[in-house]
């Protein structure tokens, strides 16, 4: 499959861009990429095309989102030399963060247009979609409430939506409006009900059957505390997915995650234990290398309740 990356597409003009900008990085995404079947390349140029119409309302173009996403390649390299020389985040606080990342609207923009462009971009982020998707025609018929939290650009839940159909009550929360506003730019009238509103703060009446959370973990300080909410609002039944990165120091990144075994204990401390997952490196090393080299991960998990 290794020629798919050269046929006429939306990603490969994307990759062809950045070639220009950064010819490594390009011959990276390339030698990663370019072995994927075909369903990669359906689901990114229906992604990409997507996100090509969401930005034309805007007046602009994927060559803006591609600029974006390299400065935040560019900050995440940064961010990567410093983890390695002290073994700490830049941001080790909410206070950090919003300092330093969320009260900056400049620096918003490019970095959440550059996650976007990241999910296709980057093959662990779609392999996790994919062990996402692969799974959760498991839950079909089980399902009747379900809750995505902290929504990003809404893929996930779209996805939900396309399995699990139209007859489940969809929610998503998200503390960000500007989050909720891009989730329903892709979401595009998909039945769900958007909540902006901090999680702590978020009463139902009804438990949900399922919870996805991606990526969230992370950008707490105490994220035993998140799962045990989530813990109280979902089914004795239900499942739980979860997708977190470790030793992964982004901008706005403020919990450090060592291992997936930290990841699991994290879970066990909140009262859930892992039915099937995924651990995910961002380069093709072994995994010994990636534990020496601290090399960033991701980890997915279903969980339900002990």
């Amino acid at each position: 499959m290794q020629n798919n990356i050269l046929k006429d597409s939306i990603i490969n003009t994307i990759i062809n861009y950045i070639q220009e900008k950064s010819p490594r990085h390009a011959k990276k995404l390339r030698q990663r990429l370019g072995a994927l079947d075909d369903d990669f390349f359906t689901r990114s140029e229906a992604f990409f095309s997507t996100y090509q119409n969401i930005l034309k309302v805007d007046n602009k173009t994927l060559e803006y989102g591609t600029d974006n996403y390299l400065q935040m390649v560019n900050d995440y390299v940064f961010e990567q030399v410093r983890f390695m020389q002290s073994g700490v985040y830049s941001c080790t606080s909410f206070e950090d963060a919003y300092e330093q990342v969320y009260s900056k609207p400049e620096v918003m923009e490019y970095y959440m247009s550059g996650l976007i462009m990241s999910q296709f971009l980057w093959k662990h982020h779609y392999d996790m979609f994919r062990f996402f998707t692969d799974n959760l025609s498991a839950q079909s018929g089980n399902v009747q409430r379900y809750l995505e939290v902290g929504g990003g650009h809404g893929i996930h839940l779209l996805e939900a939506i396309r399995m699990l159909g139209n007859n489940v009550h969809y929610d998503l929360i998200d503390i960000s409006e500007s989050s909720i506003q891009l989730a329903k730019k892709f979401l595009n009238g998909q039945p769900v009900h958007y909540h902006l509103q901090d999680i702590y703060a978020y009463n139902v009446a009804e438990k949900y059957d399922f919870i996805t959370m991606g990526e969230v973990l992370e950008h707490v300080e105490q994220p035993v505390k998140l799962l045990e909410k989530l813990h109280a609002m979902l089914h004795d039944s239900g499942r739980l997915f979860i997708t977190v990165p470790g030793n992964a120091p982004a901008i706005d990144h403020i919990y450090l995650f060592h291992n997936q075994q930290h990841i699991i204990e994290t879970a066990a401390n909140a009262g859930f234990e892992v039915t099937k997952d995924l651990l995910l490196y961002s380069e093709d090393v072994s995994e010994q290398e990636a534990i020496e080299k601290k090399v960033p991960f991701l980890y997915g998990a279903f969980l339900k309740k002990k």
